[in-house]
């Protein structure tokens, strides 16, 4: 065991637990009416514990253990073997305790599940999102994290790139988003009532938790105090700046003043492209994939949104599913060593990579994108996925949890 290893994947799991709570929980909760805040607030944190429990039980052991091209084994279900206190052992994984590996990839389950419910925010039942989290994560979240991390994934051997989960995260949570706002179908009213973000310092606020929680998402990913650490975290530093100076640029050139929810998107949508690649690109590459995806983003979350014609509330997919996309391809690019980064030796083995990169895109959409829809369809039946109407305009708060965030 390295002992600055260990201390480091320590703190960067620390840090991805800061951009889940309180991060990403305030900047959805900013986000939503104020009679919705609660809701939004239990749902997160209620989705991460849950993952984090399933992660406990069987979802390592599926996610990373040895098994076959599309799952893995289990001699790892509720961590056995890990720890033997007889001896004393610990197991390793590289220079980490076992242990401390299975925790840091714990909390990129639970932020998986827990990005998923900003797409039908404010009109889902309590009770069915856990169901559907319970499903989903086992049976879409598990296999592709196996297919793309894990040594004998089949992804993992076609050479697909992945540094900190811009496929088993993003593109992952982004289309199971999606299938649930169609499922969903839209809000009371929406398209014809202004539904504005009740706080936007509450949403800067977790925005800016997220940026710096996404310093061990991303750099934690190397799993050691190294050198590909110290390059992760430069490329989250420089990729975010570069898409937050984008989105705000497009706005202004395109509606006449730049927002600051504007300014917080493009900080994610920054944080999402580098991540795949956040290892495996050079600085410059970091930057042109920032300000990239974040232009990119200005269109997903407007007019890509139009024309899906899905009320994906806090813009899941728009932000999540088509940056991860465009960071993934991007990552099959700006890896090369001519343009910059510490991979491919050759331009010309680049089409093949994109290729890959591609594949793992496309099949990520499909797996999970059938997955949700039939955990959408089983948490329908055994608890009603929708509320009623009453409590849709009372709102979820008083409703669901008999809690209200603001006196009146």
């Amino acid at each position: 065991m390295d002992k600055a290893d260990f201390v480091w994947v320590g703190i960067s799991t620390l840090l991805v637990l800061l951009m889940v709570v309180p991060g990403l929980a305030l900047f959805y909760a900013g986000l939503v009416r104020s009679k919705n805040v609660l809701s939004m607030l239990a749902q997160v944190l209620a989705t991460f514990a849950l993952a984090i429990v399933i992660w406990f039980v069987y979802g390592y052991s599926l996610a990373f253990t040895e098994g076959n091209a599309f799952i893995g084994g289990v001699s790892r279900i509720l961590l056995g073997g890990i720890v033997d206190f007889g001896t004393g052992k610990y197991a390793l994984a590289g220079t980490l305790p076992e242990l401390a590996f299975a925790a840091f990839q714990a909390t990129f389950a639970g932020i998986t599940c827990a990005l998923i419910v900003g797409s039908f925010a404010e009109r889902a039942k309590f009770q069915a999102v856990l169901v559907f989290t319970l499903i989903w994560l086992t049976f879409a979240y598990l296999p592709i994290a196996h297919m793309v991390w894990a040594p004998d994934g089949w992804l993992f051997k076609q050479g697909a790139l992945d540094f900190a989960g811009g496929t088993v995260v993003h593109i992952n949570a982004g289309i199971a988003g999606l299938v649930g706002a169609y499922y969903i179908g839209p809000r009371l009213g929406h398209g014809r009532e202004a539904m504005a973000p009740h706080n936007l310092p509450m949403t800067m606020i977790g925005g800016s938790l997220l940026w710096v929680g996404w310093f061990g998402f991303n750099a934690g990913s190397a799993l050691g105090a190294n050198e590909i650490a110290a390059l992760a975290f430069f490329n989250t530093l420089i990729a975010t700046a570069g898409a937050i100076l984008a989105w705000m640029g497009v706005e202004w050139a395109v509606k006449g003043k730049p927002s600051m929810l504007g300014a917080v998107s493009g900080a994610v949508a920054g944080l999402v492209g580098i991540t795949p690649g956040a290892g495996l690109v050079g600085p410059g590459g970091a930057l042109l994939i920032g300000i990239l995806v974040g232009a990119l983003c200005v269109w997903g979350v407007n007019g890509l949104k139009r024309m899906l014609r899905a009320d994906d509330t806090l813009d899941v997919f728009g932000i999540h599913g088509l940056g991860g996309m465009a960071g993934a391809l991007l990552t099959g690019l700006f890896n090369a060593k001519a343009l910059g980064g510490p991979g491919l030796d050759s331009l010309s083995l680049v089409p093949h990579q994109l290729w890959v990169q591609l594949e793992g895109i496309l099949i990520t959409l499909a797996w999970s994108g059938v997955v949700a829809l039939a955990a959408y369809y089983i948490a329908d039946k055994l608890c009603g996925l929708r509320v009623n109407k009453e409590i849709e305009r009372e709102g979820l708060d008083t409703a669901s949890h008999g809690e209200s965030a603001y006196q009146r």
